[in-house]
Order: C-alpha cells, then sequence, then structure tokens
C-alpha cells in the first residue's frame, strides 16, 4: 500500500512519509552527477567520501528508527557509526576513504531498502514517540550530511590537478543589476536584554530545533554596532593587498602560526592569479560583490581587525537575525551552489543577507546554554559532547537545504576550518 494511500496515517504521520521521500530523493540527485571514483574519494582528514555520506546517514535510520540490528549488512555497522560511541565501534575517520567495500552500487541498493522499511513501519503506525523524534533528528541529520556532500565533494575535486565541476550545469553566479556594493552600512543598536535560543524540542510541543539551541534564555547585549551585510570579495581583496596575510599584529597567534606553516596567502579556493575562484561548477570568475567565504575563524577575525571592527557575538547576530525572514541563497535544485551578491535590505535600519550564501563567523565558544540538557541515551552524544575548542556559525550557506536553518540555529566547527561555506558580517562596539 502507498503511504500517500494510507488513510490510517495521522496527518502527522502523512506528512513525515511525504517528507521522508523526498529528502532521501534529494540526497541521491545531489550524488547522481559523481563517479563511483568520485563517491569514493576523501581529501582531507575533516572530509569523508560521497559514498559514506550516502550510508551513514542509512545507518543512522536503521540504528535509531528501526531499531534492527538484522537491517545492517554484517560488518557494515562498524564501518558506518561516526562517534556514537554508546552504539558500538567506529572506523577511524580519516581512514573512511579506503573502504572501497561496500561498493557504491551495494550502498544505493541498501537504501532503497531501508527506505521501503522505514516506510513500511511508518504506514503500520509502528513507531512509538521515541522513534518519530529520533526520524525526524534523522532527516535534519541527513540535511546536514547533504550540505557536507557538497562542500567535501567540492575539495576533492578543487584537489584534482584537471579541476573538475560537479556540475558542469550550474548557473554562473553574477551580480544582478542593482546589487552593485553599496559600501558599508552600519545599524547601531541600544543596550538591551533579548531572549534568544530555542524552547527545547521536543518538550511543549515546541518546533524541531537542536538541543545546543536551547533553552531559550535572556541576555544582556551591550550596545553595539552591526554590519548591514557581509564582508564582500572585493573587500577581502583590499585586505590581501594591503598586508593582511603579512601583518602578525592582526592575527590570534594560533591563527598566524596556522596561516605561517600552511602558506596561507588568500582564501581557499582563490587562484594565485587574483581573478578567479574553485566553485562546484569549476574555475569561475569571482563576483567582487558576493560574500566572501571559505575563511576560517582565524582569517576573519584578522580581517576584522585590519577593518577596525571585531566579530559579532552569537547573541548580536542572533538578535539582528531575528526580525528577518529566512530566506536568501540556498542550495535549491537550480540555484548556483556558490555565493552571490545580497539582495537589498527591506528597509535602511533593516540587516540584509542573514540567511543563506555564507554561514558567519562569530567570535562566541561553542558552549552550552545556561540549563541546556542533552537528549536522552544515545542521541545525546549528537552535539553536547563537542563543547571544547569549537567557534559558533549563524546563518546557512548557500550549500544549506533550504528549510534547514533558523535565527536560533548554532553551527560549530573549529576555528581552523575553512572548507565550509564560511565568511563574516563585522561589528564593532558602541562609540
Amino acid at each position: 500500500m502507498s503511504v500517500t494511500n494510507a488513510t490510517f496515517l495521522s496527518p502527522q504521520e502523512a506528512a513525515l512519509a511525504v517528507r521522508y521521500r523526498a529528502l532521501r530523493a534529494r540526497t541521491r540527485r545531489l550524488a547522481a552527477p559523481l563517479s563511483p571514483e568520485d563517491a569514493q574519494v576523501q581529501s582531507m582528514h575533516d572530509a569523508s567520501p560521497t559514498k559514506w555520506h550516502l550510508a551513514h546517514t542509512t545507518w543512522f535510520f536503521v540504528r535509531f528508527v528501526l531499531d534492527d540490528p538484522s537491517a545492517i549488512p554484517e560488518g557494515w555497522a562498524r564501518l558506518l557509526n561516526s562517534y556514537y560511541t554508546g552504539a558500538g565501534e567506529s572506523h577511524p575517520r580519516l581512514l573512511r576513504g579506503l573502504l572501497t567495500r561496500p561498493t557504491l552500487e551495494q550502498v544505493l541498493a541498501w537504501r532503497d531498502d531501508v527506505d521501503a522499511r522505514v516506510l513500511r513501519v511508518l504506514e503500520e503506525g509502528r513507531l512509538d514517540d521515541a522513534r518519530l523524534v529520533a526520524l525526524r533528528m534523522g532527516m535534519q541529520h541527513e540535511e546536514q550530511h547533504q550540505e557536507l556532500l557538497l562542500t567535501d565533494i567540492k575539495h576533492a575535486l578543487w584537489c584534482n590537478p584537471l579541476g573538475p565541476a560537479y556540475r558542469e550545469d550550474l548557473p554562473a553566479p553574477h551580480s544582478a543589476p542593482g546589487r552593485a556594493d553599496p559600501g558599508v552600512r552600519w545599524l547601531h543598536r541600544d543596550e538591551t536584554v533579548v531572549e534568544i535560543g530555542a524552547p527545547r524540542w521536543p518538550d511543549d510541543g515546541a518546533e524541531f530545533a537542536f538541543d545546543i539551541e536551547s533553552p531559550r534564555h535572556r541576555v544582556l547585549v551591550p550596545a553595539h554596532a552591526i554590519a548591514q551585510r557581509p564582508v564582500t570579495n572585493a573587500e577581502f581583496a583590499e585586505f590581501i593587498a594591503d598586508g593582511g596575510y603579512d601583518t602578525p599584529t592582526l592575527w590570534l597567534a594560533d591563527g598566524w602560526d596556522l596561516a605561517q606553516r600552511e602558506g596561507w596567502r588568500r582564501p581557499l579556493y582563490w587562484h594565485e592569479d587574483g581573478v578567479r575562484e574553485f566553485t562546484l561548477g569549476g574555475w569561475r570568475e569571482r563576483d567582487p560583490h558576493a560574500p566572501v567565504c571559505h575563511l576560517c575563524q582565524y582569517e576573519a577575525d584578522a580581517f576584522a581587525r585590519w577593518a577596525g571592527a571585531r566579530l559579532p557575538t552569537e547573541a548580536e547576530w542572533e538578535m539582528a537575525a531575528s526580525a528577518c525572514e529566512v530566506d536568501g541563497n540556498f542550495a535549491d535544485d537550480d540555484a548556483p551552489l556558490h555565493t552571490v551578491a545580497p539582495r537589498p535590505a527591506v528597509d535602511a535600519d533593516a540587516p540584509a543577507d542573514m540567511f543563506g550564501n555564507a554561514w558567519e563567523w562569530t567570535c562566541s565558544p561553542y558552549v552550552a546554554y545556561p540549563g541546556f540538557r542533552v537528549l536522552p541515551g544515545i542521541l545525546g552524544e549528537y552535539n553536547g559532547k563537542f563543547m571544547s575548542g569549537q567557534v559558533v556559525l549563524r546563518g546557512g550557506s548557500c550549500a544549506t537545504p533550504r528549510g534547514h536553518v533558523r535565527a536560533s540555529y548554532r553551527n560549530f566547527f573549529p576555528p581552523s576550518a575553512r572548507w565550509q561555506f564560511a565568511g563574516l558580517r563585522l561589528a564593532k562596539d558602541a562609540g
């Protein structure tokens, strides 16, 4: 029986079934342009092969929704567990690219089998509340891996001297008429107490939010100013021309040492010719008005110091974003999968481009909110145990699925991470 014709499903369960089908189909579409060889490669320790993303997300549904070890082929569980210690042993992350078996064909066939099983138990009403929570979590988890699939394969293709495109048919990013850079405009905000974060999900009928977004709480935000738009490619080029990568006083010590050790002279994926950058569509001319991206937090912080400013706190960022519609340049099927010049702000005192395009680094460490509680059981390992040495990013990127982020969404990476679509928006103290 088709799920769409299963009249005994609750409206909530029917909606979950429709969304699950669409989600899993989208991941297949994202992987479709890649050859089996493309899907196998792992270009650095922080990245994972496309084949592994396809299999790991499927493992998640088997382990936490079906809760049926027999649905995992023999020996695969260890290969596909990422970091859930409570779920058993896992294969070392940096060795995922060596897993030539199972084959891509086997992984895709297993995905189909698991999808049929998940939809069957859903339409038969056999998922209790705990497993329905796991199903919703699994769908959000797969959306995160859809983004990682794109960022990881971009790095792998960039490492190839041929500079192959992920998709030749991607529209070339370019500035639309009327989107020329208007210069930095500062939005001044008085000292105030604001509420940030999200109500704890799934308590009290709250909308989905990860545990690290909760609880909603009050924060004193000092008087400050925040830039109306993110920093552009043209502005970052000025930083480079002015010796930004040669001036140690602009950099945090760890960042300076890393930049010297790695020989950084420009953002990741910028060509040494000063004109082109590598995109998922291959090498293309860089749009000076688009937000700069593929910066680590050290680079973002150095630019902010050079500009006489700083990075915003996550409370300042969320305060600005809370009044904005969650709209922007996301990873739609017809999107360029790269940054584009922002649309103008809706009015002179409103921020622009808070969502999509490029994640925005903050100066806030990734730590727990007051009253934070992890989810019960093994799913409690999802986020909370990484609250050490990481920095918060906000807003989503051009590789983020539409509908995945919100004003309270907290992404996090170590300050050295460059392969994500991450840029910055300036802030400064009042006065």
